[in-house]
């Protein structure tokens, strides 16, 4: 039964192309926002917390400060809406989700960029 549910996974939901990104780098991810006719795009950045589940039903999970207040938000990769991902700076960190980063403050919550 699982084959079959990947199987129509990966035949019938539509692939995006998305730049590879992961826990630590910064991005910009620009979505549609439908305001009764109107259709408008409006764009998240900040640092990638997590990417979870695998296929059509992956999802990451972004952090950005909004003044003293942290904004987290959670994009499914086959969201409809989602139009494109930039990534901005890649963060070099040790772990696959790093939940610590909500604790941190001023110059500790900054990463180190990895160089490639």
């Amino acid at each position: 039964m699982e084959s079959l549910v990947k199987f129509v996974q990966n035949e019938f939901v539509p692939k995006k192309d998305l730049p590879e990104f992961g826990a630590g780098d910064t991005i910009t991810v620009y979505y549609e926002i439908r305001e009764g006719e109107k259709v408008r795009t409006q764009f998240f950045r900040g640092v990638v917390i997590q990417r979870r589940g695998s296929g059509s039903t992956e999802t990451f999970t972004i952090r950005k400060m909004s003044g003293t207040i942290g904004v987290e938000r959670i994009f499914p990769i086959n969201l409809p809406a989602l139009q494109k991902i930039e990534v901005n700076k890649r963060g070099k960190v040790r772990r696959a989700r790093i939940y610590y980063f909500r604790d941190l403050t001023g110059k500790k919550a900054r990463i180190k960029e990895r160089r490639h």
